[in-house]
């Protein structure tokens, strides 16, 4: 099993939790500075990109970082825009009903990957506004890492208003 024993409930739980007060242009990028000052301080080689939508508002490769990331960022954030739902809880429901994910959505694995590191930006009342990725860690990892941001910004959120 490489979802890092999290279950669908778990995951659900996290999203419902992890519910922005908004996110603006601004917000996103405060996002994408928030994620970097983490991976930079931990020295890890990934790439990060903030969609408001699918308009990309933010993106950074950081040293080290892989060619490939930019592909399967955008394959995540195919998944997301899909679905409403992260990348990981998606590949975790999957394999809790013992179902091919892409036949079920009739989606391509070419163009879609059900990987950790895609992550709903949602906004309380409004919904899907927004997609966190990232990319160049295992999966559970780019999820786990996805959540610190998420919860590192709305700390600051927390702190301002």
């Amino acid at each position: 099993m490489t979802t890092g024993g999290f279950t669908s409930e778990q995951l659900e739980l996290e999203e419902q939790i992890l519910v922005l007060p908004h996110c603006d242009l601004k917000d996103a990028v405060t996002i994408g500075e928030i994620a970097v000052e983490i991976a930079k301080r931990e020295s890890l080689a990934i790439s990060i990109e903030v969609r408001l939508g699918e308009w990309t508002v933010f993106h950074t490769a950081l040293p080290g970082a892989k060619p490939d990331q930019p592909s399967w960022i955008a394959r995540k954030a195919r998944v997301v825009l899909a679905t409403g739902h992260s990348t990981m809880l998606e590949r975790v429901k999957a394999e809790e009903a013992g179902i091919d994910w892409y036949d079920t959505y009739g989606l391509p694995e070419e163009t879609h990957a059900i990987h950790g590191g895609g992550l709903p930006l949602n906004v309380t009342g409004q919904g899907l506004e927004g997609i966190l990725l990232i990319s160049g860690l295992p999966q559970v990892e780019d999820h786990l890492f996805g959540i610190r941001v998420i919860t590192e910004f709305l700390a600051r959120v927390g702190e301002n208003e």
